[in-house]
């Protein structure tokens, strides 16, 4: 297998894939509820040859290779949508109040298209690639989910790696940027505070107990957490979302509930601040006379990547895009006149594998600026260049096959 022999086939599908990703996008489902998505995805599976395997409430696996003796290599692409109206004004948007903004259906389909790929070169595969098709990632709860259903046995995964297109970045489509070694995305907490209050009506302010003051004091108050109380490398951040109270402007309200989240880049933080923002909560309402219940919704831990994989992968995608495709987060950072970059805003929980065996985050140019692609993911008018796919569908492959070609049992 020559890298530009392999680059030429994927080219050669470029419509198949694209005609998967538009399927996908005018489709989408969110969280576990991706009915379509995961009829579609293992259908094209099994047309392609594949035994597709359930995993956990909503995803798939399935292998390929095998007929060597080798290591395992996994490979990831999430599915699920986010609950947004989509105003990108594409042809095959969707229309059911769903919206694929974070482009998991690029995802997808790239994994489909290399799916199509190393069948094709299944017999000189040194080892196996298991391909993992995942639910639930935008709730942090899919990833996990398969974990608990055996995703890394059956065969054991020794690697793990994944791809997250982006649309907006200042790269030709079709770059690859290597995550250095270390964490690349916080680890994440959904939380919300529900305050209990007394109503009562806005004349008579000391008969009751207002949920609002004490919501706003609790608000400000957790900002300081950041500012005197941690040391200025513990980077944080937290954020509140929403509050929600009252019904009518002459009425004190009973109740409010806020809701949240929090980023942290290591565990020792991340538990820090649940503690004190929890503390905080209560602490403050109860100056105030009123009741704080705070309740962790889900999360995920922060994206650790190898050290031998990213070098490695780095090496990989160099060979088959060319070194003016593929850089490496540390390479960029350099460039950049020595200013390091504060790392990953997105939280991913792919961090709930990369905390179980080797695992690498790349990141994949969808569009740029200049081209019209000037929305960031999560927006309802976001768009990513088709063109990118070639180079996804690639990258899953040959760097399965290459790490793989490298480790092979001597």
């Amino acid at each position: 297998m020559s890298p530009a022999e392999l680059l030429k086939e994927a080219k050669a599908m470029q419509e198949t894939i694209i005609s998967y990703r538009r399927y996908l996008h005018s489709h989408p489902g969110i969280g576990f509820e991706i009915e379509d998505t995961l009829s579609f995805v293992k259908k094209k599976l099994m047309e392609i040859g594949y035994e597709p395997n359930e995993c956990g409430k909503a995803g798939l696996t399935a292998c390929v290779g095998g007929k060597k003796e080798g290591k395992v290599f996994l490979l990831r692409a999430d599915m699920d949508a986010l609950p947004i109206q989509e105003q990108s004004g594409l042809d095959f948007a969707a229309k059911n109040g769903r919206m694929h903004a974070c482009g998991h259906d690029m995802h997808t389909a790239m994994l489909l298209g290399a799916a199509r790929l190393l069948k094709q070169y299944e017999d000189t595969i040194e080892g196996t690639v298991k391909l993992m098709f995942q639910p639930a990632e935008e709730i942090f709860e899919g990833a996990h989910d398969m974990l608990k259903s055996g995703l890394l046995k059956d065969p054991a995964v020794d690697k793990a790696l994944m791809i997250h297109i982006m649309s907006g970045m200042p790269f030709s489509t079709g770059t690859v940027i290597i995550s250095a070694p270390g964490v690349s995305a916080p680890g994440a907490d959904i939380f919300e505070i529900k305050i209990q209050g007394k109503g009562v009506h806005g004349s008579m302010p000391n008969l009751g107990i207002d949920p609002l003051n004490a919501a706003a004091h609790i608000l400000i108050a957790l900002q300081e957490i950041q500012t005197r109380e941690l040391a200025l490398d513990e980077r944080t951040v937290l954020t509140i979302g929403t509050m929600n109270a009252g019904t009518a402007p002459n009425v004190i309200p009973d109740s409010v509930t806020m809701s949240g989240s929090i980023r942290t880049f290591d565990e020792k933080t991340r538990t820090f601040m649940k503690k004190r923002l929890t503390d905080i909560a209560k602490g403050t309402a109860r100056t105030f006379r009123a009741d704080a219940e705070v309740t962790f919704k889900n999360g995920c831990p922060a994206l650790v990547n190898d050290k031998e994989l990213s070098a490695s992968i780095l090496k990989y995608t160099r060979e088959l895009l060319g070194p003016e495709k593929a850089f490496s987060v540390r390479e960029l950072n350099a460039a950049d006149k020595g200013r390091k970059s504060s790392g990953a805003a997105g939280s991913e929980d792919f961090a709930y594998i990369s905390q179980e065996i080797p695992s690498i985050m790349l990141a994949l140019a969808g569009g740029q600026p200049e081209k019209g692609y000037v929305y960031p993911p999560h927006h309802p008018m976001v768009k990513f260049d088709e063109n990118a796919l070639i180079s996804g569908s690639a990258v899953y492959a040959y760097t399965a096959m290459r790490w793989l070609e490298e480790n092979k049992p001597e």
